[in-house]
């Protein structure tokens, strides 16, 4: 399917797919290698997700591995406007994907430093209550659906269901809320390693296509994730192998957008696949 995305106005054409390079403004993101926390660092990742093919830099300042440290909304801000600013220094032109669970911590990303993105983990806030009965006493718009609607920037949409089925289920009726907000830009990420079994997420990656019934772009994001290094008995450090192969797989089940630690490998994934996709 042929999707653009309008970032302040400008188009992202998503009729090929496109590499988002991950970039960590954390000391605790769970593979060592995506962490930057020096001005030298930080500007020295983001000049590197551009040399080597990345579309989007997606910054986080908090991360959700499992066992993290909690940190607090004021921490995220700090560590997300020290980052941004080099980020957007460095790479002034290139679309921002801001990484937060937080309606201020989004709002001051793209206020102040341009954001184009909203990359939201917590399913809105509506990922214990999607799809149930609870969902009808529930606000109907969470926070993070209103304030997506307020920024008007393309919005993710993570999801933590374990199964296509109840995925669906829940992404229908978010994708609906935020319509009614006027959200036009959806991206929908399945959410590989959030609420799934190592056996469900290869189930979810082995029906991936099903998603397309929505009729929007997908995220996929499983970079180096336990996924890969669980199965293969390795560590995040040795799993850039296995995380090329799942890269390919998530290419031929329609996925739009691959957030990576290793850009040029999946600029390189991306590529081939496009060859054998469109041999002429």
């Amino acid at each position: 399917m042929d999707y653009t995305l309008n970032l302040h106005g400008r188009l992202m054409d998503l009729s090929a797919p496109l590499a988002m390079g991950i970039l960590n403004v954390t000391p605790d993101s769970f593979f060592a290698g995506s962490r930057k926390q020096t001005e030298q660092e930080i500007a020295g990742r983001a000049n590197q997700i551009v040399a080597e093919g990345g579309a989007i830099i997606d910054v986080g300042a908090c991360s959700t591995r499992p066992g993290a440290t909690a940190v607090t909304e004021a921490e995220e801000m700090e560590r997300l406007r020290f980052g941004l600013a080099i980020v957007r220094r460095e790479q002034p032109a290139v679309p921002l994907s801001v990484d937060t669970f937080r309606p201020n911590v989004a709002r001051m990303a793209v206020e102040e430093f341009g954001a184009d993105i909203i990359n939201d983990v917590s399913e809105g806030g509506m990922a214990g209550i999607a799809g149930t009965a609870a969902a009808q006493a529930a606000d109907a718009y969470p926070p993070m659906f209103r304030m997506a609607a307020q920024l008007g920037v393309p919005y993710i949409l993570m999801s933590v269901q374990p199964t296509v089925r109840r995925m669906l289920l829940g992404f229908s009726r978010e994708v609906q809320l935020l319509r009614d907000l006027g959200v036009k830009d959806i991206i929908l990420d399945p959410g590989f390693g959030f609420g799934k079994t190592l056996a469900e997420n290869y189930a979810l990656l082995g029906s991936l296509d099903q998603l397309q019934v929505m009729g929007l772009p997908l995220l996929v994001g499983l970079s180096r994730k336990s996924m890969v290094s669980r199965l293969l008995g390795c560590t995040a450090d040795d799993s850039l192998n296995g995380t090329t192969v799942l890269h390919t797989l998530s290419l031929t089940k329609g996925a739009s957008l691959l957030r990576v630690h290793d850009v040029k490998e999946a600029v390189e994934c991306i590529r081939l696949w496009q060859q054998t996709a469109n041999p002429s």
